[in-house]
């Protein structure tokens, strides 16, 4: 593994692990008054993009950052649009 993939998959990581703690209180609380529908509609739909991106350039860190942080932006969307 290179210093560009190291940095990739450190990258990912952090970006990733941001949307843990949101995803956790929204499902304890299963408050969402403070988040905005459109923008979340919008920011899911773009990282399932990305999601795609990495897949068609077979870029490994890409994918994975993007299939979890779209599965945590999934699960916040889908708790805005239930509750």
């Amino acid at each position: 593994m290179d210093f560009i993939q190291i940095h990739g998959y450190t990258a990912s990581f952090n970006t990733t692990a941001s949307f843990l703690p949101q995803a956790v209180k929204t499902i304890r609380t299963k408050n969402t008054s403070g988040i905005s529908m459109f923008m979340y509609l919008l920011f899911t739909y773009g990282y399932f993009l990305w999601l795609l991106y990495g897949i068609l350039t077979y870029n490994t860190p890409e994918i994975v950052a993007n299939a979890i942080t779209c599965g945590f932006a999934s699960v916040i969307l889908y708790y805005k649009i239930k509750y």
